[in-house]
């Protein structure tokens, strides 16, 4: 939607206003209302579609227009509640701090990836802290078992002399 123009909105709003108690229009209407450019009549009816406000009937080429255009019902709400020019008019006033709003949110996320990193990287290193307190741990409890045989040994070899 954003791609669209002031005029091309209000230019919409016309076909869509144009299809008035009927809720139809047939090839020749659009051409009038297109002063006879096709390419241009063509160009807003395809917005039409992809908005899913009409559908097209009767036999037509790739790029020609379609005999007819019926308007949905949801054309007509669309219409009642200000059309593209209402939509036009909301994207122009949106406020500016969205885009910085974006900015705080992405600045925040990489803070908390930062900080999310930092913490893995603490983790890792008291893992290794844990991890080479509890070898030591382990060797000082084989010094102790070797001391207490080697003690035990001495003593018995002592206690036989």
């Amino acid at each position: 939607m954003s791609e669209l123009n002031e005029y091309e909105c209000e230019l919409l709003d016309v076909i869509l206003e144009a299809f008035g108690v009927r809720d139809y229009l047939t090839r020749l209407q659009l051409m009038q209302l297109f002063d006879q450019d096709e390419a241009s009549a063509f160009a807003m009816v395809q917005i039409l579609l992809r908005e899913q406000l009409i559908i097209e009937t009767g036999k037509h080429g790739e790029y020609d227009l379609p005999d007819k255009i019926i308007l949905k019902p949801r054309g007509e709400k669309f219409l009642r509640e200000g059309g593209f020019s209402k939509r036009y008019r909301l994207a122009q006033e949106k406020p500016p701090e969205m885009g910085s709003a974006i900015v705080q949110l992405q600045q925040e996320n990489l803070k908390l990836q930062n900080l999310r990193l930092s913490a893995e990287s603490e983790r890792n290193e008291l893992k290794q802290t844990v991890d080479r307190l509890l070898m030591l741990q382990k060797i000082c409890w084989v010094l102790v078992a070797l001391a207490f045989i080697g003690g035990y040994l001495l003593g018995h070899l002592h206690h036989k002399h």
